[in-house]
C-alpha cells in the first residue's frame, strides 16, 4: 500500500531553508519516493489551511518512507529545516493496492 508524506511549513528563515532545499535532491534520489507536489498557495475550499507552503511525497509504502526519512543522510539535512521553519509532518497510507517497484 503507497504512503505519503504531507508536510505543513511555514519557512521562518528563507536562507537556512535554502540550506536544506540544497542538499534535498541528492539525498532524496536514493529513494524510491515521488514528489507529486509542491504548493506556496493552496487553493483553500473550506477552512484555513494551517500553512504557506504544502509537500507531498508519494512513496510505494510505508517501509520506503521510513528508510528516507529515518536515513542518516536526511536527518543530517533535516535539521536545517527544523531550524528555519514551523513544520507540521504526517504520514498518510494509500488505500490504492501497492505499488510496483
Amino acid at each position: 500500500m503507497g504512503a505519503y508524506f504531507i508536510a505543513l511549513i511555514d519557512i521562518e528563515d528563507e536562507d537556512g531553508y535554502a540550506e536544506y532545499l540544497g542538499g534535498f535532491d541528492q539525498v532524496f534520489a536514493s529513494y524510491d519516493g515521488r514528489v507529486v507536489a509542491v504548493e506556496d498557495n493552496a487553493q483553500v475550499l473550506e477552512g484555513v489551511w494551517p500553512a504557506a507552503r504544502t509537500v507531498l511525497i508519494r512513496f510505494p509504502d510505508e517501509s520506503a518512507l521510513r528508510d528516507w526519512y529515518d536515513s542518516p543522510e536526511y536527518q543530517a539535512i533535516r535539521e536545517h529545516r527544523l531550524r528555519s521553519a514551523r513544520c507540521r509532518v504526517a504520514i498518510v497510507r494509500s488505500r490504492e493496492p501497492k505499488e510496483k517497484r
